[in-house]
């Protein structure tokens, strides 16, 4: 097959660019010093996770119990549920843990901790537990200095609950504006989480496992100390959003979606295709960047954009191309049928509204399709 055959919209994987983006995270983080846990919410493709994780049994992160029930199928059992649990999905825990998943989920509240206290309490079988901490304000956990971190470790312990440490993530990164700010950002996400550490340990509480991660701050990351494990996610393909950041360059970029131009409107310097919002989702992440890539990169079959040409509006199933200026005299000709690579601005958004992954390693040959899953 070659992607000249493919119905259009397809979601395109790199395999050159994604093995090489995989290769520079984990020699990066294996001169840290520190263990690797990959965040498979990406992909949700155990053929890509494969290519990430140290032994056939993981270490992974997920962010749905789908995802770890996909990938404790495929013989993965170390698993992190990184989203904080709610009592709604404690049986689903433990039907995993039954089966041998080593499942470990997060918390950041003491309504929480109480639940799963509850839950060990009332049916004989434990849970493994890390507390979140909040490392700069941007969503979910605890402040590394408030008295609901060593509030909510005494509720687990006296409710049995194996508390087996604290993990942050720097999601306040992504907004960063340069290497540099993203560089002190990863030494903040780790001070703070290791810092959280401490205030357990001298309370008398276990904390083995510290662990941080944002693809950003995994990426410029220059001391680890105190850390036991990294996560990280979307480096594997990469996106314009990474590349806004400058976390990544355009060629580095795995993922792309292929489409076919079915139209034009030349009174508006338009170029119609057949891959909308259901192909590249709705995600505008470059949109507050100093480069504005609209829905999407356009680039040609061999995967070169195309100077200055985006997606710049995106219905159900029609995308607009034009050129960013919006000057109809810069957009270049290309006729009905003409076939396009579109570099998505959210590789998990993206990857999200699709079904498998073309593998190419070449211009247009498909090697191999990759099954993915989705909900939840």
């Amino acid at each position: 097959m070659n992607l000249q055959a493919l119905e259009t919209p397809a979601l395109v994987l790199d395999a050159v660019k994604f093995e090489r983006n995989v290769a520079r995270m984990l020699a990066h983080i294996g001169k840290l010093g520190v263990a690797f846990r990959p965040h498979v919410k990406t992909s949700k493709s155990f053929e890509v996770a494969r290519c990430m994780i140290s032994t056939p049994e993981g270490p992974i992160t997920v962010s749905t119990l789908k995802e770890a029930e996909q990938f404790f199928a495929h013989g993965i059992r170390e698993i992190l549920y990184a989203v904080s649990i709610t009592p709604n999905k404690l049986d689903h825990v433990l039907r995993l843990r039954a089966m041998g998943a080593r499942l470990t989920v997060i918390l950041d509240n003491a309504e929480a901790a109480h639940a799963i206290a509850a839950k060990t309490q009332a049916t004989g079988h434990t849970f493994d537990v890390l507390i979140e901490i909040d490392c700069d304000g941007h969503r979910a956990g605890i402040k590394p200095e408030s008295t609901d971190l060593i509030t909510v470790a005494h509720i687990l312990h006296e409710g049995g609950v194996r508390l087996r440490g604290v993990m942050t993530h720097a999601g306040g990164s992504y907004s960063c504006t340069d290497i540099n700010a993203i560089r002190t950002m990863a030494e903040q996400e780790r001070r703070l989480a290791v810092r959280s550490a401490h205030r357990l340990i001298e309370a008398g509480f276990p904390c083995p496992v510290v662990s941080v991660g944002s693809t950003p701050t995994a990426t410029f990351a220059e001391n680890l100390e105190g850390v036991t494990e990294v996560r990280a996610g979307v480096f594997a393909f990469f996106d314009l959003v990474m590349a806004g950041l400058g976390v990544c360059q355009i060629d580095d970029i795995a993922l792309s979606v292929l489409t076919t131009v079915i139209g034009h409107r030349a009174d508006c310097g338009w170029i119609l295709v057949d891959a909308g919002w259901m192909a590249m989702s709705r995600d505008r992440g470059t949109a507050k960047q100093s480069i504005d890539q609209g829905y999407g990169l356009v680039c040609n079959l061999d995967g070169t954009p195309l100077d200055g040409v985006i997606m710049v509006e995106a219905n159900q199933e029609h995308g607009v191309i034009a050129h960013r200026s919006g000057d109809p005299a810069l957009i270049p000709h290309l006729p009905v049928g003409t076939l396009l690579r579109i570099l998505p601005n959210h590789a998990c958004a993206t990857g999200a509204q699709h079904q498998c992954y073309h593998v190419v390693r070449s211009r247009s040959a498909v090697n191999e399709v990759w099954p993915r899953f989705s909900g939840w």
